[in-house]
């Protein structure tokens, strides 16, 4: 396994990765809600042609994204010469989130995006939802790498 020192030029690569792929990964739950919500005070719809945008989206571009923001934090941990190990208790809690994450995106909102593309209106309220949920993911993720309980 290859070591290096926090700071150092390839794990401030990960780092970068893993920040740009949560930054994608959660942009989708506040851009979304906040235009959806608009149009319906005004009166208007998306439709199912934006509504399957969206499900295209979560699929190839959000989904996607939630998984690497893992994949590199786990190659944080492995890169962090033994600094983080991941018997910490905050690395716990950040891979259990992770897989809450993961069920959200593509367990909860992938079909409910598919739902609202075919027309169902109640499964755009079960979404608004769902985008709730990605916030407090956000906020516990944030919360557990920034004060690293169990450390």
């Amino acid at each position: 396994m290859i070591v290096a020192n926090i700071g150092s030029g390839l794990y401030n690569i990960f780092l970068l990765l893993h920040i740009l792929a949560a930054i994608v990964a959660f942009a989708p739950g506040f851009v979304w809600p906040m235009l959806t919500s608009g149009l319906r005070r005004a009166g208007k719809s998306l439709g199912p042609e934006a509504n399957q945008v969206a499900s295209d989206f979560t699929l190839k571009v959000q989904g996607p994204a939630a998984v690497l923001a893992g994949v590199f934090g786990v190659g944080l941990i492995g890169l962090s010469d033994e600094v983080y190990k991941f018997s910490q208790t905050w690395i716990s809690i950040a891979f259990v989130l992770w897989f809450v994450l993961l069920g959200v995106v593509f367990g909860l909102l992938l079909p409910t995006y598919r739902k609202v593309a075919a027309g169902d209106a109640a499964a755009e309220q079960r979404a608004a939802m769902f985008h709730g949920m990605l916030h407090l993911v956000l906020v516990f993720m944030l919360i557990v790498m920034i004060w690293k309980p169990g450390t």
